[in-house]
C-alpha cells in the first residue's frame, strides 16, 4: 500500500468523524456494528506496569512540523505522542508545546527523550563525557519547549549493549529524575543490540518502558520477541519502533512496503503495548488508525510480507554489527547506515544529516580504499551507500527543513 497525499478538508470528511466518533462511544475500544456506516474503532492495551491504556497506535512525530496533522491524530483517538530534543533541534516539542497550549493536560501521553553526550555509536557504549550534569539542563530545556511540568515517558536513547543500560552516572541520573517529578515513567529507546539492551532495562529494576525497533524485516526478530516477552513478564510496558522497516523495498522509493500489513505484523505480538509511525499525511492517520479495525492479517497481506530480507537494494539495515569489526578504517557503519535509511527510506534528511553528524566520517573516508572489505549480512554495497550519504555532510541544514 501507499500513501498519497491527502488534505485536510478530505481528511475531515472521510476520516476524522467515524474516527472521533468511536472514541467518544467507547473507551475500550470495542463498538457495534452499524448497518448504515462502519464506525472505527480503538484497541487498547495496557502500557506495562504504568497502567496507561493506550490505542495500539501511537504517533511518531519526529517527520512533521504540521501542527494541524498532530491535532487531526489526537482527535482520531490517538494517545501517545513520541517527540525528541533531536528532532528538528527542538522545534518538534516547540510544534507540541503549542499544542498543548489547547489541551486537558491529562489527554495527552508526552513522550521526549534526555540525549546524552558521549555516546560511543559504534560500540553501543557510553563514555565518561556522558554525565548527569549535561543532561539535566537538556531535559529543562526539552520541558520549556514543551510547555509542560513533566513529561510522561522520558526516554534514554541509543541504550545499547547490557553496559550502557546499566551505565549507573546515567541510571542515578534518570532516577532522579524521576524522584523530582519532571517525568513520570523512565525508558530505554534502543535499535542496535536489542535483545541485550531489552533484558538488561529489565534487570535494572528501575525502568518502566522500553522502546525498541521490531518490524518484520529484522532477521534477529525472534531473538527480540523473547526478549520482549522477557521485559513484559517483569510489567514493562512495550513500544515499538522502526514498524515500516524503511517504508519502501528500494532506495528510488519505486516499491512501497504495505504499510498497514507491517504494522499489523508487529501487533501480533501481544506484547508490543503500542506502536510509534512517524505520520506526515491526513491519509496516514486515517490508515494507521484503521489497523485496528482488524488486526488479524489477510492472505494478501502475509503475501506482501514475504519478500526477500536480503535485498541489497534496500534503504533498511538490521543494525546487526557485523561489519563494524571487517572495517580496515574503523568506521562506524551501522550509524551510516541508519543515515542512509533515515535519507532514503523515510525522506528525512534533517535527522539523515544529524546522524550522519554522530558517526563522525570523514568525507574521504572510503576514497583511498581499493577494495571494500566488509561483507554486510545484507548484502549491501556498504562503500557505495557510505560514499552516497557521505554527500550530505556538505549540504546547509537550512536546505533540509
Amino acid at each position: 500500500m501507499t500513501h498519497s497525499r491527502q488534505n485536510r478538508r478530505d481528511f475531515f470528511k472521510t476520516g476524522l468523524a467515524g474516527i472521533a466518533g468511536a472514541a467518544a462511544l467507547s473507551s475500550t475500544g470495542l463498538m457495534a456494528d452499524d448497518s448504515k456506516s462502519k464506525v472505527q474503532k480503538l484497541v487498547y492495551r495496557t502500557l506495562g506496569k504504568t497502567g496507561l491504556k493506550l490505542p495500539v497506535i501511537s504517533m511518531g512525530t519526529g517527520d512533521t512540523n504540521d501542527p494541524g496533522l498532530v491535532k487531526a491524530a489526537l482527535d482520531s483517538g490517538i494517545k501517545l505522542l513520541a517527540t525528541s530534543p533531536y528532532y528538528g533541534d527542538g522545534n518538534n516539542e516547540r510544534m507540541l508545546g503549542q499544542i498543548m497550549k489547547d489541551r486537558d493536560r491529562d489527554s495527552v501521553v508526552i513522550m521526549t527523550s534526555v540525549l546524552p553526550d558521549g555516546v560511543d555509536h559504534k560500540n553501543g557504549l557510553f563514555t565518561d563525557a556522558s554525565k548527569m550534569e549535561s543532561m539535566a539542563p537538556k531535559l529543562e530545556a526539552s520541558l520549556e519547549r514543551l510547555g509542560v511540568e513533566y513529561v510522561d515517558i522520558l526516554l534514554l536513547p541509543f541504550a545499547a549493549k547490557k553496559e550502557s543500560v546499566f551505565f549507573e552516572p546515567l541510571l542515578k541520573g534518570m532516577e532522579q529524575i524521576k524522584k523530582q517529578g519532571k517525568a513520570r515513567f523512565l525508558g530505554i529507546a534502543t535499535h542496535s543490540w536489542e535483545p541485550e539492551a531489552i533484558r538488561a532495562a529489565a534487570d535494572t529494576k528501575i525502568y518502566d518502558v522500553i522502546m525498541t525497533a521490531y518490524n518484520f524485516r529484522r532477521q534477529n526478530y525472534k531473538e527480540i520477541q523473547e526478549a520482549v516477552a522477557y521485559a513484559a513478564d517483569a510489567g514493562l510496558g512495550i513500544i515499538a519502533m522502526k514498524t515500516m522497516a524503511g517504508a519502501f523495498w528500494d532506495k528510488e522509493r519505486t516499491q512501497p512496503i504495505n504499510s498497514k500489513a507491517s504494522l499489523k505484523w508487529v501487533l501480533q505480538n501481544s506484547n508490543i503495548h503500542t506502536t510509534v509511525p512517524g505520520i506526515t499525511t491526513y491519509e496516514q492517520i486515517t490508515s494507521d488508525v484503521s489497523v485496528m479495525e482488524d488486526l488479524s492479517l489477510s492472505d494478501k497481506e502475509k503475501a506482501d510480507l514475504k519478500l526477500s530480507f536480503n535485498d541489497p537494494n534496500s534503504p533498511y539495515c538490521q543494525q546487526c554489527g557485523t561489519c563494524v569489526s571487517q572495517c580496515k578504517k574503523g568506521l562506524d557503519i551501522p550509524t551510516l547506515m541508519r543515515s542512509h535509511m533515515y535519507a532514503y527510506g523515510y525522506r528525512n534528511l534533517s535527522n539523515a544529516k544529524e546522524t550522519l553528524i554522530q558517526a563522525n566520517l570523514n568525507a574521504s573516508s572510503c576514497d583511498d580504499c581499493g577494495s571494500c572489505d566488509v561483507r554486510c549480512t545484507m548484502g549491501y554495497n556498504v562503500r557505495s551507500k557510505i560514499m552516497d550519504i557521505a554527500r550530505l555532510k556538505d549540504v546547509h541544514e537550512d536546505f533540509l527543513v
